[in-house]
Formats: structure tokens, sequence, C-alpha cells
């Protein structure tokens, strides 16, 4: 339902609260939902929607220019944005103010106090009520809605809690080639396996409490979006899946390419993971052969990878997944938006230098390897102490394999040396350290140990050992933003008064 009356309102019942070039009237009896640790996701997805732009904008002139048809048309150089769960219309009132180019925003919420909220901020800024739309409405319905309509070209989701009840409708309400933001906030369930149960009925995959647990609440997360959208054969590019503070930020491009969803299956699959030592072993679905004249043959993927029992130390293995095993990132999507932030003014992001550290490290990245190992879990397995890291990444390079931090985790090792080479250069610590005295006899850190070492190990200090990030001394992972930060309590409608009751 349009909300297209003037809102009427009085300065004075509300505290304002400046964001980037927003100035928003936050009530004083915390009518609507607001978390200021949230700025960070929302400077993020502006610089994220100003690069989409850019880079979609270049498709379509590439295309009108291609085009032999006499009576073509000039693209639009405007797009559209929805925002289903808007809230405070903060998001909505940034996107407006400093994004260029938008056509019209969409900004929807299910209460009623919150499209009020949202008026009256379009209001106070100056947004006219064609650019900023408020919307009052149930948002999958709205999504479904616009199915056999003009479509968004932008769809942002930043639900409270999980965004899988709205995956579906975003993949129906998005344009070809348009762009998905997707927020999930329940890292209790995905990163963690407090309940497993919960997570595969929510998002397909199971959640593993492993060192590389962030990671896989990301790509549980795409997982569940691209089987939304191979059911519409249609086709999601992850361009940017960050792991931030308490919750995942997820920015996909959604192409109708149904020739693409036949690749799906080998870049899904499962995780083996050693409930002991963290030597990890990803199995895909799927594999592709590339035959002659560059056609394809699709096959199903053999027996498993793994034993029943760690290759390593003989515990136990569980299963993680299914989930997403492709790139997480489009490193060129990146890498523009890494510029785009470098260049722009340090006032129009107020967490200008946490964005260049986590897209520069994000840059650095494996992008082809799943998942990660973490340094000090690695020691603790063997009961060895721990070394610094850029000793550990010399010895895997010096080997000629290839090694990256994971910007999910501090101290993760990130490499494509087998799990083998990587207990090679644990054992080789052992050796110059010497072993713990607390080891037993047959336990998991004696059945390490024990095995000989392979691999020629050299700890010569190796020149990409130590990433770019870290020389330059980029804000690479973030202290706690605030005293008692993380979710705040879900907003609900104030309680309606209670009836006297009659005497």
């Amino acid at each position: 339902m349009d909300v297209d009356s003037t809102p009427a309102y009085d300065v004075n019942d509300y505290n304002k609260i400046k964001e980037g070039k927003a100035t928003i009237l936050f009530p004083k009896n915390n009518e609507v939902f607001y978390n200021p640790v949230q700025e960070f996701n929302r400077d993020m997805s502006i610089a994220a929607i100003k690069t989409w732009r850019d880079i979609a904008i270049e498709d379509r002139m590439e295309r009108f220019e291609k085009s032999t048809n006499p009576n073509k048309t000039a693209p639009k150089k405007t797009f559209t944005v929805l925002e289903a769960l808007a809230a405070s219309g903060l998001r909505s009132v940034r996107y407006a103010m400093e994004i260029e180019d938008i056509d019209h925003i969409v900004v929807n919420d299910l209460l009623e106090s919150a499209v009020e909220s949202i008026k009256r901020n379009a209001h106070f800024n100056g947004v006219s009520q064609s650019l900023m739309r408020a919307n009052l409405g149930d948002a999958i319905s709205v999504m479904y809605s616009y199915r056999d309509k003009e479509r968004f070209d932008v769809v942002d989701l930043d639900p409270y809690g999980t965004a899988a009840p709205f995956i579906d409708g975003a993949i129906h309400a998005v344009k070809k080639g348009g762009l998905i933001c997707v927020t999930c906030t329940d890292l209790a369930i995905l990163a963690s396996n407090n309940h497993p149960e919960t997570c595969f009925a929510k998002y397909g995959g199971n959640p593993l409490k492993a060192e590389f647990c962030h990671e896989l609440a990301l790509r549980l997360v795409i997982h569940s979006l691209q089987q939304a959208a191979s059911r519409q054969r249609r086709y999601i590019e992850p361009l940017l899946s960050c792991s931030i503070d308490f919750y995942v930020r997820i920015f996909v491009r959604v192409h109708d390419k149904p020739l693409l969803t036949k690749t799906v299956s080998s870049q899904t699959g499962v995780v083996y993971h050693c409930k002991h030592c963290g030597s990890f072993a990803n199995q895909r679905f799927g594999s592709i052969e590339v035959g002659k004249n560059q056609n394809h043959k699709y096959h199903i993927a053999d027996a498993p990878i793994v034993d029943q029992k760690c290759t390593n130390c003989s515990s136990k293995q569980e299963i993680g997944g299914p989930c997403w095993l492709g790139p997480l990132h489009n490193k060129d999507f990146v890498q523009r938006m890494y510029d785009g932030v470098c260049k722009a003014d340090k006032s129009i992001y107020g967490t200008h230098a946490r964005m260049k550290g986590m897209l520069k490290v994000i840059l650095e990245e494996l992008n082809d390897v799943p998942f990660h190992y973490e340094l000090s879990e690695l020691c603790s397995a063997v009961r060895a102490p721990c070394p610094p890291l850029v000793k550990f990444n010399s010895a895997l390079l010096n080997a000629d394999y290839r090694v990256s931090g994971s910007h999910t985790c501090q101290s993760s090792i990130k490499t494509d040396a087998p799990s083998q080479v990587v207990w090679d250069v644990m054992r080789m610590l052992v050796k110059e350290t010497g072993r713990s005295p607390k080891i037993v006899e047959g336990s998991p850190a004696d059945v390490i140990l024990s095995r000989n070492i392979q691999t020629d190990v050299s700890f010569s200090h190796h020149k990409d050992a130590n990433p770019e990030s870290r020389r330059i001394k980029l804000v690479r992972y973030q202290v706690n933003p605030e005293k008692f930060w993380g979710p705040k309590a879900r907003h609900t409608e104030a309680p309606k008064a209670k009836k006297p009751k009659l005497q």
C-alpha cells in the first residue's frame, strides 16, 4: 500500500542522529529499530551499489553499441531500488542522498510506526516522495507482486535475524543483471552446532563449529540463494561476501542464463571436518568435462573422498553443508569497489578505514580455495607453542603452495596445500621446539606427530608471507566497535492501552 501523505511531527520529540549525509529523527521512546553498529553495513552497501551501477551501465551501453537494430534507443542510466524491510528508513534516505542515478526507491515495512518514521525521515532530509516511496505491506507479498510488473534493479534485504523467508521473493522481484543485497544476523545458528536442524530447515545445509565456521555461514547463505535462483532458471554470481561482527552481508548479481544453472552442482557440495585436528576436505556433487568443440558434459561426483576417520589423527569426522563451494567474490568487482572507496572523501563514509581494510584483505584471499585453518587451533592439536604466522606461511610458500588469510578469521591460513603438507609443517615446528610431555601415547596428537615428514619444509622468510594489508597497517580485523555492541532487541509495535474494566 503506497503511503503519500505529508507527515506531521514535532522535531523536539526526537533525537537527531547523523550518519553519512542523512540525519534521522530517532524517537525518544525507541519506537523504531536503529543500530549504530550497522553503519559499516550501510557504508559498504552504498559503495557496492555504486560499483554495481557503474558496471551495469557499462554493460547496457555495450549491448546498445553492439545492437544492429535500426530503431534502437539509448538505455536508461537510472535504476530502481526496493528496501523490503526498511524500519526507520535510514538506509533508503542514505541511498537517496548519496547514490546518484536512482530513479526511485520503494521503502517498505510491515509496521505503521515504521512507515511513519520512513516518511518523517525522508521529509526531514528533503527527499521527495517521488524518489522515496513509502509503502506499508508484507515484504514477501510486496516482492511477489512485482514479478509481473517492472522489477527492481536492486533488492535490499536487511531483516532482524534470518533472511531465509525473503530470499525466494527477492529472486522474483529483481531484474536480469540486478543486484540482491542480503543480511543475516542469526550467526548463532549459521556459525555453530547449537541448532543444526534449524540451520538445515532455513538454509538447506548443516553448520559446523569449526575454525572456518563464519566462512561456512557465508557459503550456506549463498547456497540458499543459488537454490532459489536455480528453480527459476536463474543464476547468482557472488560479487562480495562479508562476515562482519555478528552478521553476514552478501551482494550477488542475478543472471537469466539457464545454461549456467547446469554448473551449480559442480560448485555445490559438502565439507568433511575432523573434530580434533581441524583437517578438512571438500566433496563437490558434480564435475564438468569439456569435450570436443567446447561441449560440456556434466557428471555426478565419485564416491566419498575421505575415510570415516581422519587420515591425519584417526579421529571422527563430521559433515557440513551442502553449501556453495564456488568463489565468494568477484575480484574485479571488489577491486573497483576498493578503488572507489580509496578515492572517496573520508567524510563520505564514517567507517572509511575499516572498509579499506576489509576490502583489501578480501582482495588478498585465495578465491578458489574454500575454507581455511587457524594457526592457534593447529598448534593446540599437537600441544605446540604458536609460531609467527609469517613463519608458517613462508613454509607453505617455500613448498610451492599458495597461501593467504581470510577476512572471516584472524590468524587464518587459507591454502591449496594438502592437509598432509600442513601437518608436515607442524611436525617440523614441533621438531624445532620439542614435543610436549603432556601428549599421551595413542592420543590424536601422538598419532599426528608419529607420522613421517614427507615434505621438504623450509622456514626461511618468503617475500609474500606478509600480506600488503598488514605491511601498510590497514584496519584488517575490527575490534569491538562499542560497549555492549551486537544485535539490538527486535522492534515491535508499542502495546495498546488496556480498556478499563466495567464495574
